[in-house]
């Protein structure tokens, strides 16, 4: 684990490596000032001649100021690298995101995986930082200062020997104790993600049934189950505090009295005030010391988990991979579903589709419909590959999909969902997915084939006009008709149209259709349709029941041959009869 991430520093490397050797001299600095500071007061105790208090004070003064300049150089350098790496990390994690399949993306859930670009990558980027610098800084202060005690207190410095080892089984108690909590935490933080961001996406829904008691009730369950593991930890981790300040008044007692009397049973010969001075000032250090250590243990624990978390995310390969030989060009579009057998997931009881066998010719247009829950998406989803078949195989072009380039594949085949996504950014900013370098001509083009430029021209800023995010700021029907125009710029081998004629009046809808026939003649279309009018001009229409297909005809033949679209048919005329009359 800790290979993989440190992997990541790449670039800032440099500077990682040289905090290190900055705090150390920092360390070296720090320590011979207590010592500079005692050889100071005997000079004093014993006379000295101004010259050699003023020697003293200048080297003093030199030394505070090499450890001010070099403690900030280690402060700015770790400081870049630890930022650094969690730029590198968040980067490497979106990526490695973006060439997931669904399942992949399924599988850990969408909450998780902002969790760990957020949370998991601050929690990482603090524990470098403080191991570049305070874990070098602590240990070394540590050692040096026990060096010192005993060079300048000799037998008295014997003290240490007793707290530090108390202190030091505190730490590692109440570190071992809070682990486990640190493993639960980010499960439930988890949980609130999920909450704010399902909450947050679907807030229309949220104010329309006036769910919001219910919805702040939800959070704060959430927040109160991770304010109670926190305070867990917290309590243990304050019992810390007490211990050291009981070490520290010890060593304090020990060396002022003890300390005391041998100055004045030796007369300053053999122990002085110096000496003492020196020695507090040691044992301040190493108790800071195992403080800051303590600090470090409870930041990499925690990181430990996040780091755990961030690899699998990293160390995740896509379900979906390209073939040793991908094919890098799609010859027309034709689709073939070859007996497809296909389940969301291994371990699945039943086939999300079943024994699938469809041979479509390019430029034709075909419909699919079907009752909700009949696999009608799920079918498409297939031919660009957003999932691969359980068994069989999906041809495009007479190449199975699994030999194209994903790439290649996605390009030649666009789809248009009913809840399509509009990005923040400009009306035009968003066409230009469909093709970046298209012409304002050709957006303008397009947008009139999706009947989309009318509206557009009445927005005051037309083509400019900003998008808020998710598309929150036009209708759905003007929403669904932006993303046909987007599609259509691809100028795809395949285009699938799953129910994104939905928001779209039957008026609308049928000159769309009108126009992806002469716009677009070449492209097979697929249209998933509720309304059999969307359909009914179709070459052929396929009908889909419980992941298998029903029956394929005509409008004329299904009409009369087939009872489940039969009686979509008669429902929607009925209906139709109904609202008009």
């Amino acid at each position: 684990m800790i290979r993989e991430l440190t992997r990541h520093i790449k670039e800032y490397k440099t500077s990682a490596i040289i905090t290190p050797f900055l705090v150390l001299g920092e360390v070296l600095i720090e320590i011979t000032i207590p010592f500079l500071i005692s050889r100071l007061i005997t000079e004093v105790m014993y006379g000295t001649e101004q010259s050699a208090l003023l020697r003293y004070g200048l080297i003093l003064a030199i030394c505070a100021l090499m450890s001010l300049t070099l403690g900030t150089l280690a402060g700015f350098s770790s400081a870049k690298a630890s930022a650094g790496l969690a730029k590198n990390l968040r980067r490497a994690l979106f990526e490695n995101i973006q060439k997931f399949s669904f399942s992949n993306v399924d599988r850990f859930e969408t909450s998780s995986l902002i969790t760990r670009l957020t949370t998991d990558v601050e929690f990482v980027r603090q524990a470098f930082m403080l191991t570049i610098r305070t874990a070098i800084r602590a240990p070394f202060m540590l050692v040096f200062a026990f060096i010192m005690g005993f060079v300048i207190g000799g037998k008295l410095a014997w003290i240490f020997c007793f707290t530090v080892p108390i202190l030091g089984f505190g730490l590692w108690r109440g570190i071992r104790t809070t682990l486990p909590l640190f493993k639960k935490l980010f499960r439930k933080y988890d949980k609130l993600n999920l909450a704010v961001q399902e909450n947050v996406k679907g807030m229309r829904v949220v104010k329309s049934f006036v769910r919001e008691k219910n919805e702040i009730k939800r959070f704060s369950a959430a927040s109160e189950d991770l304010k109670q593991d926190f305070t867990r930890i917290e309590r243990i981790i304050a019992l810390l505090d007490p211990l050291m300040q009981f070490c520290l008044n010890v060593v304090m007692v020990v060396i002022l009295s003890y300390g005391s009397y041998l100055v004045i049973s030796t007369r300053g010969l053999d122990f002085d005030v110096g000496q003492i001075s020196a020695l507090l000032t040691y044992s301040f250090m190493m108790l800071m010391s195992l403080m800051m250590l303590s600090m470090v243990l409870a930041m990499l624990v925690m990181a430990q988990e996040s780091g755990r978390r961030i690899v699998e995310v990293l160390n995740e390969e896509s379900d979906l991979l390209n073939a040793s030989n991908p094919r890098h060009e799609v010859a027309d579009g034709s689709v073939v579903f070859d007996n497809v057998c296909f389940k969301y997931a291994k371990d699945a009881e039943r086939f999300a589709l079943e024994n699938i066998n469809l041979k479509i010719r390019s430029g034709e247009v075909i419909g699919v419909i079907g009752a909700t829950g009949s696999a009608k998406s799920t079918l498409v989803q297939l031919i660009p590959r957003l999932y691969d078949v359980t068994s069989g195989a999906v041809l495009v072009g007479g190449v199975d999909v699994r030999d194209y380039d994903l790439e290649t594949l996605r390009r030649s085949v666009a789809m248009v969902l009913q809840k399509n996504v509009l990005f923040s950014g400009t009306i035009a900013e968003n066409l230009r997915w469909g093709d970046p370098n298209a012409t304002d001509e050709m957006l303008q083009e397009a947008c009139k084939m999706a009947q989309a430029h009318d509206f557009i021209t009445r927005f005051p800023e037309g083509y400019d006009t900003f998008i808020e995010q998710g598309g929150s700021n036009v209708s759905g029907g003007q929403n669904q008709r932006i993303c046909i125009a987007r599609a259509l710029l691809a100028r795809p081998k395949v285009l699938i149209l799953d129910d994104s004629t939905s928001a779209i009046d039957t008026q609308t809808d049928a000159k769309i259709r009108a126009a992806l026939r002469s716009y677009i003649p070449e492209t097979t279309k697929i249209i998933i349709a509720q309304r059999l009018a969307s359909v009914q001009d179709a070459d052929c229409i396929v009908v889909m029941n419980d992941g298998r297909i029903d029956a394929v005809g005509s409008h004329d033949e299904l009409f009369y041959t087939n009872d489940i679209y039969r009686e979509i048919y008669e429902s929607q005329t009925r209906a139709e009869v109904l609202h008009g009359q």
